[in-house]
């Protein structure tokens, strides 16, 4: 999946004009990239068309028109995008009250090692988390993640051929294990490159 360059993006006024429309096509795009795993944790599954919201709107409410401005939100941004080997996603925990949450964020500390992604017949696989900055401490994890899935050829051979996935927590505050369903699964296997048989 390519990277996003300047050329890709609209001007300020673009946007504004634009801004009603890109929004409703982005949104319904991303219901079938957002996945619960249980009430509190959620994965929503980024690629270049979400990210290429998130910097059009960081633009927008930011205000950023200078060419050294958009090219850092280009650079911050252009990392989610799947590079065709893998996966990847924001891992949400969430909670509405804000005792509870900090109660169960010194609970989970550690717990978006624990997340994983299972084509049906294979190994589960566990993220690769936070590769831009470290996001918890000594007292508890944070309520946003970076995870990066990395697949196995076999696997992405298998996910082309509509094999079912799963994804869960091995957690030891918070197991979950669920199918992923038909409409996100496809939509993440449109994230994959076909591996060369060569």
């Amino acid at each position: 999946m390519d990277k996003l360059t300047v050329n890709d993006l609209m001007t300020l006024e673009e946007y504004a004009r634009n801004r009603a429309a890109f929004r409703s096509d982005i949104m319904q795009h991303k219901k079938s990239r957002q996945l619960a795993i249980n009430k509190h944790a959620r994965l929503y599954f980024e690629d270049r068309r979400t990210v290429h919201y998130q910097i059009q709107e960081m633009l927008r409410i930011e205000k950023i028109f200078e060419p050294d401005g958009i090219d850092e939100e280009l650079a911050a941004y252009n990392p989610l995008i799947p590079d065709g080997s893998n996966l990847k996603a924001t891992l949400m925990l969430e909670y509405s009250d804000p005792d509870e949450r900090k109660i169960a964020l010194e609970s989970l500390k550690g717990v978006e090692d624990k997340v994983w992604l299972q084509v049906e017949g294979d190994e589960k696989v566990y993220p690769i988390c936070d590769e831009d900055l470290e996001r918890d401490n000594e007292e508890k994890t944070s309520s946003v993640h970076f995870l990066r899935f990395e697949l196995s050829p076999s696997m992405i051979i298998a996910l082309k051929k509509e094999t079912p996935m799963r994804a869960g927590v091995d957690h030891p505050n918070m197991a979950a294990d669920i199918e992923i369903r038909e409409d996100i699964r496809q939509s993440l296997t449109d994230d994959l490159d076909s591996p060369s048989l060569n």
